[in-house]
């Protein structure tokens, strides 16, 4: 006779839907320059330096200086994400699917806008006229043989120095784990003779080296085993917001009434002033 008793055990189910890991929050949408606008293009408008010059004589004529006016644009692009719940899945659960889908398709929309930032970052840029702007190779340091080191962070430093940047402008550095973890060997950054917060007890650096560091599995990888990580100010990246995360659920009577879930967003970045961007070429390894 075959034995039937495990078809009545009791199962037992949690309560509350566990998300898996993933981020869950944008790192980035706050270290650049947001505006919320209702066109399809945002102007970004920019004015070079001047030049002085010394008066030699009275009377002479007032000089013009003929600044050089130009501008960035970028351009709106729809991203959505989407669900669908059946109603005879809601009555056998015991969390709500629905918020939960909600929530996870969120924060999937989060990422994204990081994507966004990344990648124009050093994309080429949109000008006014028309025409594009490519990534400066002025503006990168190292050739993603070298792992990350303090030389290197020394030398995307010299870069904001050089471009004559404040040097009270607020910069990140954006890098992976892999650079998280080669800092963290690096006495520089753990030794109290170096700085005074406590990097190897939380495997943090708050504002070592004059930049913001935010730690991100989503930078650009131009080749195997190497890494674009990025330095910037909220000068250098314009981000056009001109629809926020939204969601919506409702039933489908086309679909036997079931559940849809959707989210979208309407976004577009834009590198502004290439001096405020630099890129930080490595090898995507810790040896």
């Amino acid at each position: 006779m075959a034995i039937t008793i495990s078809n009545v055990y009791i199962q037992t189910f949690e309560r509350n839907l566990r998300h898996l890991a993933q981020q869950m929050e944008s790192r980035l949408r706050r270290f650049v320059t947001e505006r919320a606008t209702g066109g399809e293009k945002h102007n970004w408008e920019r004015l070079g330096a001047g030049q002085a010059a010394e008066k030699t004589s009275a009377r002479t004529p007032t000089p013009t200086s003929d600044l050089p006016w130009t501008r960035r644009v970028t351009l709106a692009k729809t991203y959505h994400a989407g669900e669908t719940v059946e109603p005879e899945d809601i009555v056998q659960m015991l969390v709500d699917p629905n918020s939960n889908v909600a929530l996870n398709l969120a924060m999937a929309m989060k990422r994204q806008i990081d994507d966004i930032i990344i990648e124009s970052a050093t994309a080429s840029a949109l000008n006014g006229d028309g025409s594009s702007s490519a990534f400066t190779a002025g503006q990168t340091v190292g050739n993603g043989l070298a792992e990350i080191s303090l030389d290197l962070i020394l030398q995307v430093q010299q870069k904001f120095y050089e471009n004559d940047i404040d040097p009270d402008e607020k910069k990140v550095m954006v890098i992976s784990p892999i650079q998280q973890r080669k800092l963290m060997q690096l006495m520089e950054v753990t030794s109290g003779d170096f700085q005074n917060s406590k990097a190897l007890s939380t495997g943090m650096l708050p504002d070592w080296m004059g930049f913001d560091w935010v730690v991100s599995n989503r930078l650009l990888a131009p080749a195997v085993s190497q890494l674009d990580c990025l330095a910037f100010s909220s000068r250098g990246i314009g981000l056009q917001v001109n629809k926020d995360i939204t969601a919506k659920v409702a039933e489908d009577p086309s679909l036997s009434f079931a559940w849809r879930i959707y989210c979208m967003m309407v976004m577009g970045a834009v590198r502004v002033e290439d001096e405020h961007v630099v890129r930080l070429h490595v090898a995507d390894t810790v040896t």
